[in-house]
């Protein structure tokens, strides 16, 4: 799969920065990271940063499309052809495996969706809602996904079987740390979206 973040070798500056405000928003929250935190882990001047990036709105708004990149390549990694379920369920292994080998990612997601902020920070959500949209109406179109349930549900359905799992997990782990008997294994987490 196509890493969209590349190696800090491979890099320019504009994408280090983004990298390292990634890192730091997904670690921090974006609300505890100043500009001049993002320039010391990239190790450039805060005035390149503003050169690239105008303001930290700007900066955020870099990150998400990262973010979103990573979505996209890992849905493109499987091709749409096979079954309806087959392609649902290749399109979620290959999510799973990205968000598995970048928890950077995880984190930002995590932090972008679930912590109170300003509005601004539903744009993540956006952009992986309008993905999903184009995914799902692409597939559609292509005869792979069915017609019977409604457009919008299939989107809902896909970024709950997607995200669910990442927003939920500490939740979960947390609860099974209290009520579970030593060396039990976890039960495994599954949601579902019926359309009504």
């Amino acid at each position: 799969m196509l890493n969209p973040r590349a190696t800090n070798d491979d890099l320019t500056a504009k994408a280090r920065i983004r990298n390292a405000a990634m890192d730091l928003f997904a670690q921090f929250g974006q609300a505890r990271v100043s500009l001049r935190a993002v320039a010391a882990e990239a190790g450039v001047t805060l005035g390149l940063v503003q050169h690239h990036f105008k303001t930290k709105a700007g900066l955020v708004e870099a990150v998400d499309q990262l973010v979103v990149d990573y979505f996209a390549a890992a849905v493109a990694s499987v091709p749409p052809s096979g079954t309806t379920a087959e392609v649902a369920s290749g399109r979620d292994r290959a999510v799973a495996k990205m968000l598995a080998e970048n928890p950077a990612v995880i984190n930002y997601v995590r932090r972008a969706v679930l912590e109170p902020s300003d509005d601004s920070r539903l744009h993540l959500l956006e952009e992986l809602v309008a993905l999903t949209k184009r995914e799902v109406t692409a597939l559609r179109d292509a005869g792979v996904a069915s017609r019977e349930h409604r457009e919008a549900t299939q989107i809902v359905t896909v970024l709950v079987r997607q995200l669910g799992e990442l927003l939920l997990a500490p939740m979960v782990d947390a609860v099974w740390e209290q009520v579970a008997e030593p060396g039990t294994e976890k039960p495994s987490l599954t949601i579902t979206v019926q359309d009504r």
